[in-house]
């Protein structure tokens, strides 16, 4: 195949313009698709099938073109990423902590925490799985989802492969806590009358991986659950910064974080909390804000699409069942031990 030639752009842009223009191709087309009610009504956003899209493609029509593309697929697989996350942070805002109080925000640390323990725990010594791919999936589940997985990749410096079966599992499980959530919430009023749907809205917002998910499983509840649970939600993901900062200071610390020397202090991290004070201020109009969002939602899917074509489903097979294992057994916890944590934190604090 002749080798792609853009002449007119300087020769950083035509290194990889072509791996860019590929990525945002398949983000454009994960965002249309994830407008179409048969995927919105599964709560697959735009990240979830923008990875879905790279894959199908990296295991088809990209090893033709690797060679003109891998540069920009590098680029938005790395900085594109970073960028991403640091623009997420227009997303929060410090005011939303008051909106579920000191229970809520109690709530997701309790569970962010003690979801990533047992996940490191059932993972490591139980399963005997890679620590990579545990601290990916932990990630996913404890804090939002593919978007989490992202932001630890570049602290724990995993293989894409690793990166994408952990996507998998978060997918997989978050999209089944669609059509359990819902149940759940009939069974909780038989057992637990003196239980709000807003207070079930933020167990909702505290357990459930994606934020596409738990908008959909919050909806089918009700707009008290729904809202509650975005709130929650929400402040789950403003809990991956310091996350990502404890991780990364942890790595530094313990005999399996001295062969990383090359672990470079997250300081995308930073510049998630340093927007998101920026944004409590208000100081941009909404429309504004609302714009960079998109930016920050095409940035993550152009990462996402990269993470795709970068995946071999030969690498997806060495990692066998193990993983989606684990997924499962975090799945169930969630539910249930993050169930009780809600329960005993709303009956102390209120």
């Amino acid at each position: 195949m002749a080798e792609l030639s853009f002449p007119r752009f300087p020769l950083f842009v035509q290194h990889r313009f072509p791996g860019l223009l590929l990525t945002a191709a398949i983000a454009g087309g994960a965002a249309w698709l994830a407008q179409r009610p048969q995927f919105a009504g599964l709560g697959l956003g735009a990240l979830t099938l923008a990875i879905m899209l790279g894959i199908i493609v990296g295991n088809t029509l990209y090893p033709a073109l690797a060679v003109q593309c891998d540069a920009g697929v590098l680029l938005a697989k790395q900085k594109l990423l970073r960028l991403g996350i640091i623009l997420f942070g227009f997303r929060i805002t410090l005011q939303q902590i008051a909106d579920v109080g000191l229970s809520g925000v109690l709530i997701d640390a309790l569970t962010l925490s003690a979801t990533f323990f047992v996940t490191c725990l059932l993972g490591i010594r139980l399963l005997k799985l890679d620590r990579e791919t545990v601290w990916l999936i932990g990630a996913g589940s404890s804090i939002c989802g593919a978007a989490a997985v992202l932001a630890t990749e570049p602290v724990v410096k995993a293989a894409p492969s690793k990166v994408a079966v952990a996507v998998a599992t978060v997918v997989l499980y978050g999209t089944l806590a669609i059509l359990l959530y819902p149940p759940l919430w009939l069974l909780a009023q038989a057992h637990f009358p003196q239980l709000s749907a807003a207070q079930f809205g933020i167990f909702t917002g505290s357990t459930v991986h994606e934020v596409a998910q738990v908008v959909a499983a919050g909806h089918a509840i009700g707009p008290d659950a729904e809202n509650s649970a975005v709130i929650a939600k929400m402040l789950r993901v403003m809990m991956l910064a310091p996350f990502l900062l404890c991780l990364s200071g942890w790595l530094r610390r313990t005999p399996h974080g001295t062969p990383r020397q090359g672990i470079a202090f997250p300081w995308f991290a930073l510049g998630f909390i340093g927007v998101a004070l920026f944004n409590s201020l208000h100081l941009l109009p909404a429309a504004w804000v609302a714009d960079i969002n998109q930016l920050a939602n095409l940035l993550l899917a152009m990462a996402m699409a990269a993470l795709g074509l970068t995946t071999r489903f030969s690498a997806l097979r060495q990692a066998g069942a193990k993983p989606l294992l684990l997924g499962l057994m975090v799945f169930v916890w969630l539910i249930v031990g993050g169930g009780a944590i809600n329960l005993l934190a709303q009956h102390f604090l209120h």
